[in-house]
């Protein structure tokens, strides 16, 4: 029988008011159950607001540098932990074992990132433009922040919301993804274990239909934290209303490869960018837009390298399953729709009959920067290969997208990789490098469709939690007043003064 897992709320384990549960499956052999999670209401969701809100204030008022103590704390359990921690990510969501540690590692970077931000959260100090007083900002918390995430990094998202909303003060309501609850659970008791206070991390398990709008519209909820897709995104931008809301929601990702440029260095990056976890990033690579000249010989090189890859259990193998059926069935609706569109298919295409929701590494050639597959996001193992005969043209297709995520670019030329710095429409780009790998200590997040101008990680993490607050003292001893006690306003009481002597 599987193991239950509850809720985590106000420090206590305990099962959701409906009495009911779901199972989280194994995407590589879904007859191996992780065990049943609770299928939460919005009462659920009520009371783990409630159990936030009664922590915040002893937690907001606790010295930033003891916060961080707390979290280096995590940050030394999850390295303690690392391999157990990434077998459980490859096993409930898929991706191969490397990456699977990677997710594991991301999560202790960032809490040790944060935990030095403790010593800092840094405001700026400045000059008055009266004397005898002084100016400065401060952070403060925001209040309770209400994280939702997704599965493709079970641990490591998580972890870069909670870890910032707790150095920055503020309590948290964690949803996590359906797909992927026992990650998230797991890192809670690592939390819990490391010494984050009762009540000061809430962890409700289910439906995000269901569970989604109870923690965004609940005025308590004062900083709302979303990832995943474009449409949901929208919803939950419409229904926070004045609140604080961070969002990431995708990309269609280019990776330009010109005529100059090291083939073999590109055919690396794109093959770890368009099928690294099994193309379910946000920032894979799901184009290259690549000079005609160097066209043929580079995907004679693709292909080679493709066939070297095997697809199976991540545990095993180099690529490793969709995350669930419905994944499966979206990648084979949109091969079917580049089929009918034109263009040519050059390997893959179908999913492999075996337990477990696979699919073969699928390129398409000759794609024209209009096509559906060119302009939607796919999340899966396909690529499509966009021909251009020159760098303008190439950067104007890589921008010929609604989103504005991650980018890359391969050449020799300085002159070219300033001008894609400049002119490339996303918010992180690489040169001669693919478009995933992230770093914890730098931004993340993008432009257009991806997001609402907000970053995570990084300073702009903290940011994104907290609130700035002006301060001024003024230490004269009377009354001064910015913008009417000027040289001029003196100068004009002056002039006044000398009027009413003319006239006596």
């Amino acid at each position: 029988m599987a193991q239950a897992y509850l809720n985590y709320i106000g420090g206590q384990w305990v099962p959701s008011s409906s009495g009911q549960t779901f199972e989280s499956r194994n995407p590589a052999n879904p007859a191996d159950s992780l065990g049943s999670f609770q299928k939460s209401t919005p009462k659920d969701m009520k009371e783990a607001i409630d159990a936030a809100e009664r922590a915040y204030p002893d937690w907001s008022r606790m010295p930033p540098p003891k916060r961080g103590e707390i979290l280096l704390k995590a940050a030394e359990l999850l390295r303690q932990n690392k391999h157990r921690l990434g077998q459980l990510v490859t096993r409930e969501m898929g991706k191969q074992i490397k990456e699977g540690l990677g997710d594991v590692q991301e999560a202790i970077d960032i809490a040790e990132y944060v935990a030095g931000e403790g010593r800092r959260l840094y405001g700026h100090t400045t000059t008055s433009e009266l004397p005898d007083k002084f100016c400065m900002t401060i952070r403060r918390p925001v209040g309770i922040a209400g994280l939702i995430t997704p599965w493709n990094f079970p641990i490591a998202i998580p972890a870069w919301k909670l870890l910032m909303a707790l150095i920055c003060g503020n309590s948290v309501v964690l949803k996590p993804s359906s797909d992927t609850p026992l990650c998230a659970i797991e890192l809670v008791k690592i939390l819990d274990q490391a010494g984050v206070p009762k009540g000061v991390v809430n962890l409700v398990a289910g439906s995000g239909s269901e569970l989604g709008d109870a923690l965004v519209m609940d005025p308590r909820v004062r900083v709302v934290s979303f990832t995943g897709s474009k449409a949901v995104a929208e919803h939950v931008i419409r229904s926070a209303g004045l609140k604080k809301v961070g969002i990431e929601s995708g990309g269609k990702n280019a990776i330009i490869v010109m005529d100059d440029a090291d083939l073999l260095l590109a055919v690396d990056g794109v093959v770890w960018g368009a099928f690294g976890t099994t193309g379910q990033r946000c920032t894979a690579c799901s184009r290259v837009i690549i000079h005609q000249k160097v066209q043929k010989a580079f995907e004679k090189m693709l292909l080679d390298r493709l066939r070297k890859l095997k697809v199976g259990d991540g545990m095993a193998c180099d690529v490793g399953p969709l995350v669930n059926q419905q994944a499966l069935d979206k990648v084979a609706k949109y091969v079917e729709i580049g089929k009918s569109q034109g263009a040519k298919l050059l390997c893959g295409g179908r999913p492999i009959k075996k337990a477990g929701y696979f699919f073969e590494l699928t390129v398409f050639t000759n794609v024209k920067p209009s096509m559906r597959i060119a302009q939607e996001e796919i999340f899966g193992p396909v690529l499509s290969i966009i021909p251009v005969v020159s760098f303008e043209e190439a950067v104007r297709v890589c921008n010929n997208t609604e989103y504005g995520l991650s980018s890359a670019i391969y050449t020799a030329d300085i002159n070219k990789a300033f001008k894609a710095m400049e002119h490339i429409e996303t918010g992180i780009t690489y040169l001669n490098s693919s478009t995933i790998g992230a770093e914890v200590h730098l931004p993340f997040g993008g432009v257009k469709g991806t997001g609402n101008g907000t970053r995570e990680a990084g300073i702009e993490g903290i940011h994104e939690f907290s609130e700035t607050k002006t301060v001024y003292v003024d230490y004269s001893g009377k009354l001064q007043k910015a913008q009417i006690d000027t040289v001029e306003a003196k100068r004009m009481a002056g002039h006044a003064g000398s009027k009413k002597r003319v006239k006596r």
